[in-house]
């Protein structure tokens, strides 16, 4: 495959459509979709797939556009041993031949009963951080060249900066949601026990230190129910 050139009208096209398909994204799930939609069209590859770090230090499938690939994902994941894994450590992971390559026996056999030849695993970085890996999937063998690998780094970087972007704006959601949460909480029990704000919200967070419970579940219980956590 040609590596595809930006000044190319036809390749600069491509690009300019995937930037705003995923700055049009309502969140991450749809941002990753866009993705993977992308490289199918873009890169030599049959199917395609994004694993997320999460917080817990977990690995977390994304997205898949076929049900094999989820398949593999979950292998790795139960056996926390595979190819996808290895690349959240931040490298590159190529796997030119499935059949010769042994290094992941668990997976290598998910992926030879699947039909793949064939993989790219890329991590997707966020300053100095993985956040994820794209994962890229032929039914041949050394289906994918130096070339591919070069526009597979590119869309990473796009993806990347996407899928943070997304991630970024639904935590500021969830903090304005619970801000709000907790403030119609205080209300009630500023109302039902005439207390100022200070000791309502005093009182949210004993409740929440004292049945280890996180503050806007807390308040979601009070405004919900009516009723505090026992």
């Amino acid at each position: 495959m040609t590596l595809l050139d930006p000044a190319n009208t036809s390749d600069a096209g491509m690009y300019a459509q995937l930037a705003i398909d995923l700055h049009d994204a309502p969140g991450v799930d749809e941002t990753l979709e866009a993705v993977v939609q992308f490289a199918l069209k873009a890169e030599n590859c049959t199917h395609a797939g994004v694993v997320l770090a999460v917080r817990s230090g977990r690995a977390e499938i994304g997205v898949v556009t076929d049900p094999a690939v989820d398949t593999m994902y979950g292998v790795e994941i139960a056996a926390a041993h595979g190819p996808t894994l290895a690349a959240l450590t931040g490298i590159t992971i190529a796997v030119p031949d499935v059949a010769t390559d042994n290094r992941w026996p668990h997976w290598q056999t998910a992926a030879a009963e699947a039909g793949i030849g064939s993989a790219l695993h890329v991590p997707m970085t966020a300053g100095d951080r993985t956040i994820g890996v794209l994962s890229l999937y032929n039914d041949h063998p050394d289906a994918f060249s130096f070339d591919d690998e070069a526009i597979a780094h590119i869309l990473a970087r796009h993806a990347s900066v996407a899928v943070a972007t997304a991630r970024h704006e639904v935590a500021m959601t969830q903090a304005v949601d619970a801000r709000k949460l907790v403030g119609q909480a205080m209300g009630i029990l500023m109302e039902r026990f005439d207390l100022d704000a200070d000791q309502a919200f005093a009182v949210l967070r004993r409740y929440s230190q004292d049945t280890n419970t996180k503050l806007r579940d807390v308040a979601n219980q009070l405004v919900n129910t009516r009723k505090l956590p026992r």
